[in-house]
């Protein structure tokens, strides 16, 4: 993270998972989050959409989810990683985001993506086989409505009149050609917690990717590169097993029937394909050291899931995290009164 780069942020991510079918106490549990993170000077906090219910929750209206945490909390910046484009209406959406961005002053960042469940795009009668192109088609809409220009009809345009989202666009890949794509259309970058179809670790896959993104960047702006990894500290490894490994084990035998993982995988090959960071803080700064793409990265947003942890358990990871793990990786909390800047 040298000078000549964008200050390095620090994100959590949650995909609003909670144990039993109480959706009102995961949300509410899920909201906590981004306050205990907020206090903790986390940079970024970010949420996942899944219109398919997830093991214990899944958030499918992410943006109502945001607009309620933008009150709860100060200066933290809030965003989605990722909404599934092709399956808005971008008019609607820019609509959206540009509410959320005003009741939280300016806080909000847009990650988008093309997601990969073909019942959600059954469900919304759209062609599976088209995401790439619908992404790209909602994608520029969304640009232009959140630009204020015209859009849908001449002399319509989004309102209320969206702050300036020309450095706060971000899209998930998962090739070296999507990152170029991602570069030529001025969008930062968000690469997946594992990846998917491969054998070799996960940071050997993406690293390739992330310096595809940054040759293939030509614009004036500093590109943002963000990694999400599974992060989970705990007082050792065997607490930490104990919270997350029979979920992440789980987790990748799901991924199997899909063909995503190879099937019959044991706990430590599980959490090994999730390229998971677990135990004692220390143990993690090491591991985190030897990260082949974080060092491409300007944010690093960290998340527990596949596994679903309790609350409280939740909590001290975060409070872990901001006070042990990313200091020694150079992060410093921003405790501004104000929000944090969208381009530090």
């Amino acid at each position: 993270m040298t000078s000549d780069r964008p200050r390095f942020r620090l994100g959590f991510l949650t995909h609003v998972q909670g144990r039993g079918d109480d959706f009102a106490r995961t949300y509410r549990n899920a909201q906590e989050l981004f306050t205990v993170a907020d206090e903790l000077g986390f940079d970024t906090g970010w949420v996942a959409q899944h219109h398919v219910a997830l093991q214990g929750g899944g958030l499918s209206s992410p943006w109502t989810f945001l607009a309620h945490a933008a009150a709860r909390t100060r200066r933290i910046r809030l965003g989605t990683a990722i909404t599934v484009l092709p399956l808005e209406d971008p008019l609607r959406l820019a609509e959206d985001i540009a509410t959320v961005d005003v009741l939280s002053g300016g806080r909000v960042e847009i990650g988008v993506g093309s997601g990969s469940s073909a019942l959600e795009y059954a469900a919304f009668g759209r062609d599976a086989a088209r995401k790439r192109e619908l992404t790209s088609d909602h994608l520029d809409t969304l640009r232009r409505a959140l630009a204020g220009e015209e859009v849908g009809t001449p002399g319509f345009r989004v309102q209320p009149p969206a702050g300036d989202f020309g450095g706060r666009i971000w899209q998930g890949v998962f090739s070296a050609r999507g990152a170029e794509h991602a570069a030529a259309g001025g969008s930062h970058l968000l690469l997946n917690r594992a990846a998917y179809g491969f054998d070799a670790p996960t940071d050997e896959v993406q690293r390739p990717w992330a310096e595809a993104y940054l040759a293939a960047w030509d614009r004036p702006a500093r590109p943002r590169v963000g990694l999400s990894r599974l992060v989970f500290p705990a007082k050792d490894r065997r607490t930490a097993l104990r919270h997350i490994g029979e979920d992440v084990r789980r987790a990748a035998a799901r991924m199997a029937e899909s063909g995503a993982f190879p099937g019959g995988l044991d706990t430590e090959e599980a959490l090994r394909r999730f390229h998971s960071f677990h135990g004692h803080p220390e143990e993690i700064v090491a591991a985190l050291r030897q990260e082949r793409a974080l060092p491409l990265a300007t944010d690093l947003i960290t998340q527990f899931n596949p596994a679903v942890v309790d609350h409280d358990a939740a909590v001290r990871a975060l409070e872990l995290i901001a006070t042990e793990v990313a200091p020694a990786l150079g992060w410093t909390p921003a405790r501004a009164a104000g929000p944090v800047p969208a381009g530090v």
